[in-house]
C-alpha cells in the first residue's frame, strides 16, 4: 500500500507539474490550436458524409461497379441534391424566415397586450406584491438588453465575415477530403496498425472496427430519424393549416439529433407560432409533437437505432448539461457520439493492456 501511494503521488505531482509548465509555455501551441480548429469541421462533415455514402458505395460495388464510377456516382446524386435543396428548400425557408422577422414587432404589440390585459386581473397585482419578483430589477436588465443592441450588431457581423470565410473554406476543402475518404478508407486501419507491435495488430483492427461501427450505427440511424420525425411533423402542420410549417419541420428534425431534450427544444417554436394562431392551434401542434415523438421512440428508434450506443439515459443527460454549457447546441449534438466513441475506445485499450500483462506473465512464468 505504501508503495502504491508513493507511485500515484509522484504521478499527480508529474502532471499536475507538467500542466503547469504547459501554461506558461501555452503560445507554443496556440499554432497548433488554430491548426486543429481549422481542420476540424472539414473533417467532421466529411466523415459524417462518409458513413452516411459508404453503405451505398458497397451496394454499388456489389453490383460490379468499379469504386471511382460508384464514388463519382454519388458525388452526382449529391450534387443534385443540393441543387434541389437550394433552388426549392432554400428560398421557401428564407422566406417565412424574412416573413417571421417582419412580423416580429406585431407579435411584440400582441404580447405587451396579453400582458397589459393581464395586469388587469387580481392573481396578477397579487404576484406584484410579493417579494420574490422585483420588476425593477426585469426593467433594468431590458435597458441593458437594449442598449447593448448596437455592440451585438457589430460582433455579429464580425461573426458573419468569419462564418462565410469558414464556410467556404469548408466548401472547397470536403469534396477533396471525401473522395479520399471514400477511395482509400478501407486502407486506413491497416495503416494504423503498423504503428502497433504485430502481436497487437489483430486487437487494434477490433477497436477501429468497433469505434467505425459505432460511429456509424449512430450516425446513419440518427439520420434516417431525423428525416421521420421532422417530415411527419412538417406533414401534420400541413394538415391543421399552420403558418411557416416547412421551417418548423426542418428545426424539429435538426433538433431530433439531441437526445432526450432535443424535441423540446424543436418544439418551441412550433408551439409558440400556434399559439399566436389560437389556443387550438397550439394545443393540434403539441398533440401532433406527442403523437410523432412516440412513434418516435416506441418504434422507428428501436427498430432503426436500437441500444448500439449502450449508454445508460442518466449518463447522457448528464453528459449533455456539460456539453451544453461549454459549447452550445453545437456540443450537445456532438456530445454523445464522441462519449460513445471515447467510451469504446478505452475499453479496448483497456483490454489490450489486460492481454498484454496476461501474455507477459506468461513468457516470465516460462523463462
Amino acid at each position: 500500500m505504501k508503495s502504491k501511494l508513493q507511485f500515484w503521488t509522484l504521478e499527480i505531482l508529474l502532471l499536475l507539474i507538467i500542466i503547469y509548465i504547459s501554461t506558461k509555455i501555452s503560445f507554443l501551441f496556440h499554432p497548433i490550436g488554430i491548426f486543429i480548429s481549422t481542420l476540424f469541421f472539414p473533417i467532421l462533415i466529411s466523415g459524417f458524409l462518409f458513413y452516411l455514402l459508404n453503405p451505398v458505395l458497397k451496394l454499388l460495388m456489389k453490383w460490379k461497379v468499379p469504386k471511382i464510377v460508384g464514388i463519382i456516382i454519388l458525388y452526382l446524386a449529391l450534387v443534385g441534391l443540393i441543387t434541389i435543396g437550394v433552388t426549392k428548400v432554400v428560398p421557401v425557408v428564407s422566406d417565412q424566415v424574412t416573413d417571421i422577422a417582419k412580423k416580429t414587432p406585431e407579435t411584440v404589440d400582441n404580447v405587451v397586450a396579453l400582458i397589459e390585459d393581464a395586469s388587469k386581473s387580481n392573481w396578477f397585482n397579487y404576484v406584484v406584491e410579493q417579494d420574490f419578483i422585483e420588476f425593477e430589477q426585469i426593467k433594468d436588465r431590458l435597458l441593458e438588453f437594449t442598449t447593448s443592441i448596437t455592440s451585438n450588431i457589430t460582433s455579429g457581423l464580425s461573426a458573419v465575415v468569419s462564418f462565410i470565410t469558414s464556410l467556404t473554406l469548408i466548401i472547397i476543402t470536403v469534396p477533396f477530403i471525401l473522395f479520399y475518404m471514400l477511395k482509400d478508407g478501407n486502407r486506413l486501419p491497416g495503416a494504423i496498425m503498423k504503428f502497433l507491435p504485430s502481436s497487437f495488430r489483430k486487437e487494434g483492427l477490433v477497436v477501429i472496427q468497433e469505434t467505425s461501427q459505432t460511429l456509424a450505427n449512430y450516425i446513419q440511424g440518427q439520420m434516417t430519424v431525423c428525416i421521420f420525425v421532422g417530415t411527419a411533423c412538417f406533414i401534420g402542420f400541413l394538415l391543421i393549416d399552420i403558418p411557416y410549417a416547412l421551417t418548423l419541420g426542418l428545426v424539429i428534425a435538426v433538433t431530433n439529433i439531441i437526445p432526450y431534450v432535443g424535441p423540446f427544444i424543436g418544439a418551441a417554436p412550433a408551439v409558440l407560432v400556434g399559439l399566436f394562431q389560437s389556443p387550438l392551434t397550439a394545443f393540434l401542434v403539441i398533440l401532433i409533437i406527442l403523437i410523432v415523438q412516440q412513434l418516435d421512440g416506441n418504434l422507428i428508434s428501436p427498430l432503426i437505432i436500437g441500444k448500439s450506443l449502450n449508454i445508460h439515459p442518466l449518463t447522457i443527460i448528464m453528459i449533455l448539461l456539460v456539453a451544453g454549457s461549454l459549447a452550445g447546441i453545437l456540443g450537445m449534438i456532438l456530445a454523445v457520439p464522441t462519449y460513445a466513441v471515447v467510451k469504446t475506445i478505452t475499453k479496448n485499450i483497456v483490454r489490450l493492456v489486460k492481454l498484454y500483462r496476461a501474455r507477459h506473465t506468461v513468457i516470465t512464468e516460462d523463462t
